[in-house]
């Protein structure tokens, strides 16, 4: 029989009443509460990530594929949409590439592994950007239009579609337009109403009519305010290109880890030298330095719960070996050993932690299932880019929390028990 988890048993179960008791029910309150935070937190940051990480690669791809000077020049150069090297970015089911060997954190001179890619390239789409002057008999205003054609992805643009319905483009040339509700509300346009939109060609003006078929909100405010979707054959019409002309591709990942190695190898391996790759987040760096800054404060919060849970259950831990010292005192005279007497507070301490552990993830995945289903915490849109906390349930993550809750709290708690070792039998007989 296992002597030591024994007697820890009938310690941690016990219905006498003491003021350790009143200490044990506050260390496991304490861990339920850190934990529940815990895992909150890991699941609404995650939200975030994959909600506005959605939103933006869903309505501008993962990569952008154009001239090597479309951000240098105000005339934009249009490359080939009948491009050669199209067909071999679209072959793409996986790449292997090097990475460095790390241990615990630290790079390994001159050591490298060979990794593969999660997956591929998922899809390509040509994309045609122009930007105009928006009339209507009210008011006008500038807006950059972007014009797509029938392999335009449009799986998660109905999430954002608030009002209509995306653009028709598999028979003529549509003269619809899908603008947002930013652009709505400030230019007090309605579905079906008729604008005129103006563009510059070589010192001349031009008129398109556009039918308003759609009203987006992607929660992305200082984007929404610029963008409206067209037809790219009636982009192509107003910058007088010809039917094989665009203003780039989109590429469209199978998993969004792969970014990074995709794109390195798309710009040195595939596309040629007048053609420019870049990543979304590069170019709207604002939104992922803002996710890369929630990232900081999830950490933050993760280690300072950790902490009060540690110091809460060393307290805890001392205060039941202080109040068992004529316990300890016995059990020594009786032939115990250090280490066996150090075991019972470590195996009651167990007790407490998984104790806590349980009702804190009662309580974090209970409320975390009343906000995926209710969104009772709503957020301000302008500011979060989202109108509610989003949860994700990652429960790889909630398993890897629990499991460092405990290892780490149960790790920290192995020194106090060192105050058993300096415990007389004699003088700990005699304590009262």
């Amino acid at each position: 029989m296992n002597l030591p988890h024994f007697i820890a048993k009938r310690i941690a179960f016990s219905r006498s009443k003491s003021f350790t008791k009143v200490i044990v029910r506050i260390a496991i309150a304490a861990i339920a509460l850190s934990l529940s935070i815990m895992i909150l937190t890991t699941m609404i940051i995650s939200g975030f990530k994959k909600e506005i990480s959605t939103k933006v690669f869903g309505f501008w791809g993962h990569i952008h594929i154009t001239d090597v000077n479309i951000n240098r020049s105000f005339e934009q150069i249009p490359i080939s949409k009948s491009a050669d090297y199209i067909p071999d970015i679209e072959e793409i089911e996986w790449l292997e590439y090097q990475t460095p060997v790390k241990i615990l954190g630290f790079e390994l001179a001159n050591k490298y592994k060979t990794t593969r890619t999660s997956g591929g390239v998922r899809h390509t789409q040509p994309f045609v950007y122009t930007a105009g002057i928006i009339k209507t008999s009210k008011d006008f205003g500038a807006i950059q239009i972007k014009g797509v054609d029938a392999k335009y992805d449009w799986t998660n643009i109905p999430n954002f579609i608030i009002e209509g319905e995306a653009l028709d483009l598999s028979g003529e040339i549509s003269n619809g337009i899908v603008i947002s509700s930013v652009t709505a509300n400030k230019m007090q346009l309605k579905l079906d109403q008729r604008i005129k939109i103006t563009t510059l060609k070589n010192n001349e003006f031009f008129n398109r009519a556009f039918v308003v078929k759609g009203i987006y909100n992607t929660g992305l405010e200082e984007y929404d305010k610029q963008f409206a979707i067209i037809d790219m054959r009636k982009a192509q019409e107003m910058l007088n290109w010809d039917e094989d002309d665009i203003s780039g591709f989109e590429v469209m990942l199978e998993d969004i880890g792969d970014l990074d190695i995709i794109n390195e190898y798309l710009y040195e391996d595939v596309v040629p030298a007048r053609i420019y790759t870049e990543t979304i987040s590069k170019k709207f760096p604002s939104i992922f330095e803002w996710l890369k800054l929630q990232d900081i404060n999830e950490n933050l919060l993760l280690y300072l719960m950790i902490i009060v849970a540690i110091i809460n259950m060393i307290t805890a831990l001392l205060i039941l070996i202080l109040e068992r010292t004529h316990m300890i005192g016995l059990l020594k005279a009786l032939g115990g050993t250090n280490w066996q007497v150090r075991k019972i507070f470590l195996y009651n301490a167990g007790y407490i932690i998984i104790s806590g552990m349980l009702i804190g993830n009662i309580i974090g995945l209970g409320i975390a299932y009343i906000q995926y289903t209710t969104h009772f915490i709503t957020l301000d849109e302008a500011s979060y880019y989202l109108s509610y906390a989003p949860i994700l349930f990652n429960w790889k993550a909630i398993l890897l929390i629990n499991l460092f809750c405990f290892l780490s709290t149960l790790a920290f708690l192995i020194l106090p028990t060192y105050l058993v070792t300096n415990i007389s039998p004699i003088k700990a007989l005699r304590f009262e």
